[in-house]
């Protein structure tokens, strides 16, 4: 009877597994529901981390802090000026081209599977599923978002079908990166009459309204040529070793 009983229970869960790994039905409200608990639980640690640096390692770093604050302010102040600037320069020779970019910081939330380092969900306030959007690290790339059963997932480079609009060299060849699984990216389609070099630097070439034109990606490790075009194997800048917090572009213009 006991024998009888645990294999009931044993085919139970593996249908039950089953069911959870391959259906979209199941799996959209339990993703919501852990995903809101794990966003709730950062919200809690970060809480009480934070009281716990206010009151044992308060003075040094808010003032640390509060001068980088301070620095970014201003920043953001030019850049909205410059903004400014640039869209009255288009009304007044009448020009439609105008300029408005938007960056959100996003927090990382937990990886979408367990073995698979390259696909982390983020939380990320009033999302758009319909969009891919940029994100970068530090001013580096360090791949994309798109949305899975309504909530944003972020494909870092290496993931194979994260991919994006660069140009190569000081030419600016153009080609398309993406990862392929692996320590390095591939950029693909690059025209054969574009001289690529080892140690070329590659850049987002914002074409693909994806990223600004000219965040930095990585470099040329190697250059093969394929069917009238080039392909180039990149070293990418960003190393995804402790993912936290990103910048996600959510207006290119």
């Amino acid at each position: 009877m006991n024998k009888e009983l645990l294999g009931f229970f044993s085919l139970f869960i593996a249908l039950f597994v089953g069911a959870l790994y391959y259906t979209n039905n199941i799996q959209g409200p339990l993703i919501s529901a852990l995903n809101y608990l794990k966003s709730n639980y950062h919200n809690s640690t970060e809480f009480i981390q934070d009281n716990i640096d206010k009151h044992i390692f308060q003075a040094n770093r808010i003032v640390e802090l509060k001068d980088k604050l301070h620095k970014y302010e201003n920043n953001h102040l030019v850049m909205q000026q410059m903004a400014s600037e640039v869209n009255d320069l288009f009304k007044a020779n009448n020009s439609k081209l105008k300029t408005n970019p938007r960056v959100e910081l996003i927090r990382a939330i937990s990886y979408q599977k367990f073995g698979d380092l390259n696909r982390i969900w983020v939380d990320v306030k009033d999302y758009n599923s319909s969009k891919i959007y940029g994100l970068t690290y530090n001013e580096l790339v360090a791949g994309i978002v798109i949305a899975e059963n309504g909530k944003a997932l972020c494909l870092l480079n290496r993931d194979i079908q994260s991919s994006y609009a660069v140009y190569v060299g000081k030419k600016r060849a153009p080609g398309i990166a993406h990862g392929n699984n692996a320590k390095n990216l591939v950029v693909k389609f690059i025209p054969a009459w574009f001289k690529i070099e080892k140690g070329d630097e590659v850049i987002t070439s914002g074409l693909d309204e994806i990223f600004f034109k000219g965040l930095k990606v990585g470099r040329v490790i190697s250059v093969k040529k394929s069917q009238g075009y080039q392909n180039a194997l990149i070293e990418p800048y960003y190393e995804s070793n402790n993912p936290s917090y990103f910048h996600m572009i959510k207006r290119v213009k």
